[in-house]
């Protein structure tokens, strides 16, 4: 599904009630919408969006933007020494070097959480 004023939409199709359900994820809010054609779809969508942003306004609330992919963080000189080194030591750019450590690290806790869940 197109993005829509940088929100997108994921879709399934629910087959017994022949209507097709979506949600904009990306953004810890849940906003949903429905429809029973391709065209119809399009249309909820960017109502829902729109229906969305002016809640959000009406409450005087910041909208939930979709995550950019981009982080910033701040840590001591001595820290950013050893990302560096550590890095280095993989032959990794220092981006690739977080991404794989927090990766890594999100998986563990995602783990560990199922892990409890299930208990």
């Amino acid at each position: 599904m197109r993005s829509y004023k940088g929100y997108t939409g994921s879709v399934e199709f629910d087959e017994d009630d022949m209507v097709f359900h979506g949600r904009i994820v990306g953004i810890r809010d849940i906003v949903t919408f429905e429809a029973e054609t391709a065209q119809e779809l399009v249309q909820a969508f960017r109502d829902s969006v729109d229906d969305y942003l002016a809640f959000c306004a009406e409450r005087s609330q910041e909208p939930d933007r979709p995550f950019s992919g981009n982080l910033s963080l701040r840590m001591t000189p001595r820290l950013h020494q050893q990302v560096v080194r550590a890095a280095g030591n993989k032959a990794q750019s220092v981006n690739q070097w977080i991404t794989d450590t927090l990766t890594e690290a999100a998986s563990r806790d995602a783990e560990s959480a199922s892990m409890v869940v299930k208990a």
